[in-house]
C-alpha cells in the first residue's frame, strides 16, 4: 500500500512541472501565436461599384488589421490619381478631383497580421452631368477696379441650385468689409450672382475670389465645369456728385473735390430722355462712341464716352450743347460736358466708380441695366442670398 502512493506522487509531481514549464514558454514569447494573428480587412469609400459619385467627394482605403503597402487608383487611360498614406499607413487619401464620367479602379497590396498579403480590387464609376456649366468673373487677375465695382459672376446656364453654388462661393479682403451674394435675373443665357460690400470698398482694398465650383451639383443634372478665381484691387476712392438740378458734375477724389465742370443733363419734360436718378457705375470707355437712336433720329459718333449704365446713359463730350452746359437740361438722357473736360475726366475713370446722379424725377432700376445693385437698400440686397 505504501509502494502504491509513492508511485501516485511521484507520477503527480511530474505532471505539475510539465504544465509550469509550458506556461513559462508562453509567458516568454515576443510574438502573438499564429492562429490569433487576424487578416487585413479593407474599406473603400466611395464603395465599391458605386456609381454616380461626385469628383470632388473624398476617396479613400482604410485597412483594419494591418498595413498598405502599395495603393494605386486609376483611370481608363492609365493615369494614377495623386494621394498619400498617413503615418500608419492605415489610410490612403486621395489628393485631386477627379474626372466627370469616368471609371476608377484600384489596385496594390494590403498585408494583415497574419502576413497574408490581401489585394486591392474593384472600383467606381463618377457622375455624368448633362451638362458643365461654366461661370465668369467679371474682374480679372490684378486689376484695379473703382469704390462701387461689384463682383460678378456670370453662368451659361440657368442654375437650379443656388444655395449650393453660393457656399462654394467665397471673398477675402485685406480689411475686414462687410458684403453679400445677391441673385440678380438670368441675363445673356445663364444666371448671376453678384457680390456687394455694404458700403462702398474701402481705397486701397486687396480682394480675393475663389468660386470652388467644379463638381458643385447644380440641379437638373447640370455640375460645375471649374473653378474660378480672381486676385485684384481697389483704387482711389473717385466718386462722381451729378446734381441736374445744379448743371454741374463735381469728381470727389478721397475726400477731395478735384474737379467742377459744367454740364447738361436729360431733358425732364420727356420721361425718356431723363438721366436716372441713384447711383450709376462706371463700365466702360471710349474715345470715340457711335451713339443711336431711331426714335430720336440721331446717328452721331461721341467722343471720351464713359459708360454709367446699361440704358444708354454715359458721360461725354458733345459740342452741340456746349450752350446748355452750365446752364439747362437737353440731352436724350446722358451727361453732356465740354471736349476738354470729358477728356479730362476720361482720362481719371475707373472701371466700378460710382456716380451719384440726383435731381432728377426718374430713379434707376433693374430694367435700367445689369448693375443697378446699389438702387436697393442693404436689407433689400441681402434678401438675394439663397442663404
Amino acid at each position: 500500500m505504501r509502494r502504491f502512493l509513492l508511485v501516485l506522487a511521484v507520477i503527480a509531481v511530474g505532471t505539475v512541472g510539465v504544465v509550469t514549464a509550458a506556461t513559462a514558454a508562453g509567458r516568454g514569447g515576443d510574438t502573438t501565436p499564429a492562429l490569433l494573428a487576424r487578416a487585413a480587412t479593407l474599406a473603400y469609400q466611395p464603395a465599391a461599384q458605386a456609381t454616380g459619385v461626385s469628383p470632388t467627394s473624398p476617396v479613400t482605403v482604410t485597412v483594419t488589421d494591418g498595413t498598405l503597402e502599395q495603393v494605386a487608383l486609376t483611370n481608363p487611360q492609365g493615369k494614377q490619381v495623386t494621394g498619400s498614406l498617413n503615418a500608419d499607413r492605415t489610410v490612403w487619401t486621395s489628393g485631386e478631383p477627379l474626372g466627370y464620367d469616368t471609371e476608377y479602379t484600384w489596385s496594390g497590396t494590403a498585408r494583415g497580421e497574419d502576413g497574408v498579403g490581401v489585394p486591392l480590387a474593384g472600383g467606381f464609376h463618377t457622375v455624368v452631368p448633362t451638362k458643365q456649366v461654366r461661370g465668369v468673373i467679371n474682374i480679372g487677375d490684378g486689376r484695379t477696379v473703382g469704390i462701387a465695382a461689384p463682383i460678378e459672376i456670370q453662368f451659361n446656364s440657368h442654375v437650379e441650385d443656388r444655395a449650393a453654388v453660393e457656399r462654394a462661393l467665397s471673398v477675402r479682403t485685406s480689411v475686414p468689409v462687410e458684403g453679400a451674394w445677391g441673385w440678380l435675373p438670368d441675363e445673356a443665357g445663364g444666371s448671376r450672382v453678384h457680390w456687394r460690400p455694404k458700403e462702398y470698398w474701402p481705397a486701397h482694398t486687396t480682394v480675393s475670389v475663389a468660386a470652388k465650383l467644379y463638381g458643385v451639383d447644380y440641379g437638373g443634372g447640370q455640375f460645375g465645369a471649374a473653378d474660378v478665381t480672381s486676385d485684384f484691387r481697389i483704387g482711389r476712392a473717385q466718386v462722381v456728385k451729378a446734381d441736374a438740378q445744379s448743371y454741374r458734375m463735381v469728381v470727389v477724389r478721397d475726400g477731395v473735390q478735384v474737379a467742377d465742370y459744367p454740364a447738361s443733363y436729360g431733358l425732364a419734360a420727356d420721361p425718356n430722355r431723363n438721366t436716372r436718378s441713384g447711383i450709376h457705375v462706371v463700365t466702360e470707355k471710349f474715345t470715340d462712341k457711335r451713339m443711336v437712336s431711331e426714335q430720336y433720329g440721331y446717328d452721331v459718333v461721341e467722343k471720351w464716352a464713359v459708360r454709367m449704365s446699361n440704358n444708354g446713359e454715359f458721360i461725354h463730350a458733345n459740342p452741340a450743347s456746349a450752350n446748355a452746359q452750365g446752364s439747362s437740361n437737353v440731352t436724350h438722357g446722358c451727361v453732356n460736358l465740354s471736349l476738354e473736360n470729358a477728356k479730362a475726366y476720361y482720362d481719371t475713370a475707373l472701371y466700378g466708380d460710382p456716380v451719384e446722379v440726383t435731381g432728377t424725377p426718374v430713379q434707376l432700376s433693374a430694367k435700367d441695366g445689369d448693375i443697378w445693385d446699389w438702387t436697393l437698400s442693404w436689407d433689400q440686397w441681402q434678401r438675394l442670398s439663397a442663404l
